[in-house]
C-alpha cells in the first residue's frame, strides 16, 4: 500500500482489506475511505476468497479476435516477397485491398514487425582493390596519430552556389517557422579547400574560384606555411584527379615531410573534413541568402574563424577490426555483391 510505483486502485482495496483486518465494519471502512459500502463488500469477499490474487482486475471479456496468426503471416509474407502490380512498393491501403483486410489491421501488424515499404535507404558499397588496407591506414592515423606529425583531413567542397531566393524570406513568427521561396537567383560559385586537424578540430580554409590541381598545389603551399615546420603532415584524402598530377606529385617530392593518405574508392565518410562540411551546410549554407560569390565568401570566412575560436575535434570511435567486419556482414546479407 506505501509502495509509490503501485496503482491507486491496487492501493486502494489494500486500505479496505487492511481496514477490515483491524475489525472495522463495513460502513465505518465505507466512512473513513470514502468509498461506497458496496465497493468495501466486493474487495472485502474477494480478499477472503483468493488472497492478494483477488485484488487484481479479473480478466475482461471482449469482442473474440479476427485476425488469426495466419492472416498475420499473409500480410508479411505478401510484404516481403510480392509486390503490388502496378507500383513498386505497398501501402496500407493497397495491401488492405489485395488481403481482404482494414487498412489500421494491415498498419498495426507493419508496425508489430517494424515493416516500412514506403521507406527506403541507399547504400554504397568501394570497390577499391585495397580497401582493406586503406581502412587500417586511415583509420590508424585517427585512434593511433604518429608522433611529432599532424594528421590533416583535406578536401574540397565545390561548387558552393551563391542563392539568392526570388522573394523576400519571411522571418519566424509564433505558431508560423520561417517561410522562403523554392525558387533562386544564382549569383555564382566557390570552391572551399578545407584541412581539419584530427587532434583539435582546427580547420585550415581557402577560397577559390576553380577547382584545379593548381589551386590544390596552391592550398598545400598554403598548409606548409602554417603547419610548423618540425612537424610531419599526414594528409587524409579521397581519390580525386587533381590530387595525383604530375605538378601535385612534383611539389610533395620538394616538400617530404608530407604524406598523403588515400581513402578508398566511394567511401568519403572515412574522411573527417566531410563531417566537418555537413556542419558548415546546415548552420550556414543550407539556408543562407548570398547576392554575390564575394558575400558568400565573406559568410565562410567568419564562420570558420568562429570555428577556429572554440574548435571542436570530431572524435573516431570505431576501430579498423569493426568497420570490416560491418562491411563483411552487410555483404553477405546481400545476393550477388561480387564481394
Amino acid at each position: 500500500m506505501r509502495r509509490r510505483t503501485t496503482a491507486q486502485a491496487l492501493a486502494q482495496r489494500s486500505r479496505i482489506v487492511l481496514e477490515c483486518a483491524e475489525g472495522h465494519s463495513i460502513m465505518e471502512v465505507s466512512r473513513r475511505l470514502r468509498v461506497a459500502p458496496d465497493t468495501v463488500r466486493t474487495w472485502r469477499r474477494r480478499f477472503l476468497e483468493h488472497g492478494l490474487d483477488g485484488l487484481s482486475d479479473e480478466s475482461r471479456p471482449g469482442v473474440p479476435r479476427k485476425i488469426t496468426d495466419a492472416d498475420v503471416e499473409r500480410v508479411i509474407v505478401k510484404t516481403l516477397e510480392e509486390a503490388p502490380k502496378n507500383a513498386t512498393h505497398w501501402s496500407t491501403r493497397s495491401m488492405a485491398a489485395a488481403t481482404g483486410m482494414s487498412q489500421s489491421a494491415v498498419s498495426r501488424i507493419w508496425r508489430a514487425f517494424a515493416l516500412a515499404p514506403h521507406r527506403t535507404q541507399t547504400f554504397k558499397l568501394s570497390t577499391d582493390p585495397l580497401f582493406i588496407d586503406k581502412v587500417r591506414d586511415a583509420v590508424g592515423l585517427y585512434l593511433d596519430p604518429p608522433e611529432k606529425a599532424l594528421v590533416l583531413c583535406v578536401d574540397e567542397k565545390s561548387q558552393i552556389q551563391a542563392l539568392d531566393r526570388s522573394q523576400p524570406v519571411l522571418p519566424m513568427m509564433p505558431g508560423v517557422p520561417e517561410r522562403r521561396s523554392h525558387d533562386y537567383v544564382r549569383a555564382g560559385t566557390t570552391t572551399l579547400f578545407a584541412a581539419l586537424e584530427v587532434a583539435t578540430g582546427k580547420v585550415i580554409g581557402s577560397l577559390h574560384r576553380r577547382h584545379r590541381a593548381v589551386e590544390f598545389k596552391k592550398f598545400l603551399a598554403r598548409l606548409d606555411k602554417e603547419v610548423p615546420a618540425d612537424l610531419g603532415v599526414h594528409l587524409i584524402l579521397d581519390n580525386y584527379a587533381t590530387h595525383k598530377t604530375p605538378e601535385v606529385k612534383k611539389w610533395l617530392l620538394a616538400h617530404p615531410r608530407f604524406h598523403l593518405h588515400f581513402t578508398p574508392t566511394s567511401s568519403s565518410w572515412l574522411n573527417l573534413v566531410e563531417r566537418w562540411f555537413a556542419e558548415l551546410t546546415q548552420k550556414k549554407l543550407g539556408r543562407g541568402v548570398h547576392r554575390s560569390v564575394q558575400a558568400l565568401e565573406r559568410d565562410i570566412r567568419a564562420w570558420l574563424t568562429d570555428w577556429n575560436e572554440h574548435p571542436r575535434p570530431f572524435i573516431w570511435t570505431k576501430t579498423a577490426d569493426e568497420i570490416l567486419d560491418k562491411v563483411a556482414a552487410y555483404c553477405h546479407r546481400i545476393s550477388d555483391s561480387g564481394h
